[in-house]
């Protein structure tokens, strides 16, 4: 079935025992528009071979059930953000041989007709048969910067998303708070670890020796 069809805006994203739950229904938050307007297949027929052959038109695309959608452009805050992360993670991942991070633009193909560009993305050496010239299948570890506009799909579409695919990880970073929330992936299900902040040192069962203090990711001095 279309995610997009039938949708009840009203679905909330709800957290009960350390679990996660996930919603019921998916959201089309403000800013995040079907592109109704590109040429190609129709609306719920999209795939990767569609998108990779789009032009480069300085938009960002993705695709969820098949449905390609334009993402609102990121933000100082996000970007920055985005970078810090993306840094502590690569010095932290590469000098260790821990496998690949990654950073957006850079597509991952979840499904035959789910296509993202995570903000940043880690691929471990074990899976790193994902790695084509774009990440097929599920990178080990997604991170997601937040933002007015974005928010409620971080939190709905690509949480359910990501769960299905396998993501075992997946972090919701919020500059505005300037927080960072942990889910792990239990039984096709996230639950959260916690959320982080200031000189609190982020908690990643997944890279258990990476200690980074969550203000370290905010850090926004010239």
């Amino acid at each position: 079935m279309d995610m997009w069809s039938g949708t009840d805006y009203r679905t909330f994203y709800t957290r009960k025992k350390g679990r996660a739950t996930m919603p019921g229904t998916p959201q089309l938050p403000e800013g995040i528009t079907p592109a109704d307007h590109i040429p190609g297949p129709r609306q719920g027929e999209w795939t990767y071979s569609h998108y990779a052959a789009l032009p480069d038109d300085g938009h960002r695309y993705e695709i969820l059930d098949g449905v390609l959608y334009m993402a609102p452009s990121p933000n100082y805050s996000h970007q920055e953000t985005s970078y810090l992360i993306a840094t502590y993670l690569m010095m932290h991942v590469k000098f260790n041989h821990l496998g690949k991070v990654f950073g957006a633009p850079f597509d991952v193909e979840l499904a035959e007709k789910i296509v993202f560009q995570p903000d940043v993305l880690i691929v471990l050496s074990e899976h790193k048969e994902r790695v084509k010239r774009h990440v097929i299948g599920a990178p080990d570890l997604v991170v997601e910067v937040a933002s007015s506009k974005t928010r409620l799909n971080d939190r709905t579409n690509k949480y359910r998303a990501y769960a299905n695919a396998g993501v075992q990880e997946y972090w919701i970073v919020d500059p505005v708070p300037q927080n960072v929330e942990v889910l792990t992936l239990e039984g096709g299900e996230y639950h959260s670890i916690g959320i982080f902040s200031g000189e609190q040192i982020i908690c990643s069962p997944l890279l258990p020796d990476f200690s980074v203090r969550i203000k370290q990711f905010f850090n926004y001095d010239w």
